[in-house]
């Protein structure tokens, strides 16, 4: 795990009742490393390394369009991983790639590509219940305000509590990561606390920078890895896309009802 995610575990199981010597013991850490994460959710920073660049990079278009057309191609008669690097090697000229480079690279982007066509696995939908002060749910909408004769567009900032549908609203100039953050601390700190549950989002870019595959992990941006640890908040993400509307319709239907009611006609400001 990345640094921000172990200081985030370290400072989750703190609060959970263990010692600084059992959390170095459970980490491999040393003690030091533990009070620093007690101190601070951010590490302190270091220099970033370059990018590596892989022989394979000129080859993933090739692979990606062979697997595109796999799609509409008899299941028997799809590309295996064998046969994708055989080709590469007799029809492309590649040369010193592994095997193993190949078959990571299509493990990867094979779900991918089929989610990108609309082949994901089959919907299954819960309903949803949900525990007085445990759930809530965020997102962004997009509202304009007339400032000073000019029509500007700006984002609306909700953060709903699931069971009571209390909802805290903060309009900003942009949907950027500083907003993002700014609008939980305002939430949480009218609500006087935060929600012990999960608390849904989108994928968005200010907490997720990287979707993987089908499943619900989610490769998160660093500030607001350490953000959620300061905060101690559970985040779940949502499906991407249309398919994950449904689960936290709350929010962006009270979006809609605040914009009708509050925001009707366009306000003005000096």
């Amino acid at each position: 795990m990345s640094k921000v995610d172990l200081f985030a575990a370290i400072r989750r199981d703190s609060r959970a009742g263990m010692s600084v010597r059992a959390l170095a013991r459970q980490y491999r850490v040393s003690r030091r490393t533990v009070r620093s994460a007690l101190q601070s959710a951010w590490p302190q920073s270091r220099k970033p390394l370059p990018p590596r660049p892989s022989k394979l990079d000129e080859f993933k278009p090739i692979i990606d369009g062979i697997l595109r057309g796999d799609l509409d191609a008899p299941r028997k008669q799809r590309h295996t991983v064998k046969r994708i690097y055989d080709r590469l090697i007799a029809e492309h000229d590649m040369l010193d790639v592994s095997y193993a480079v190949v078959r990571a690279y299509v493990a990867d982007r094979k779900p991918k590509i089929r989610a990108e066509a609309g082949r994901g696995p089959v919907d299954v939908f819960f309903p949803q219940t949900h525990r007085p002060g445990a759930e809530a749910e965020v997102d962004f909408g997009v509202v304009a305000v007339n400032l000073r004769g000019e029509l500007v567009t700006c984002m609306l900032f909700a953060l709903r509590l699931s069971f009571s549908g209390k909802t805290v609203h903060r309009i900003f100039i942009s949907g950027g990561q500083e907003a993002f953050l700014e609008g939980h601390v305002h939430a949480f700190t009218t609500l006087g606390g935060v929600p012990t549950g999960k608390i849904r989002y989108d994928n968005l870019r200010a907490a997720v920078a990287q979707v993987l595959g089908f499943a619900r992990q989610r490769v998160e941006t660093a500030r607001w890895t350490a953000f959620r640890s300061h905060f101690g908040i559970d985040a779940f993400y949502c499906q991407p896309g249309l398919q994950g509307a449904h689960e936290k319709g709350g929010v962006e239907g009270q979006i809609g009802w605040f914009r009708r009611n509050h925001l009707v006609p366009v306000p003005s400001l000096n």
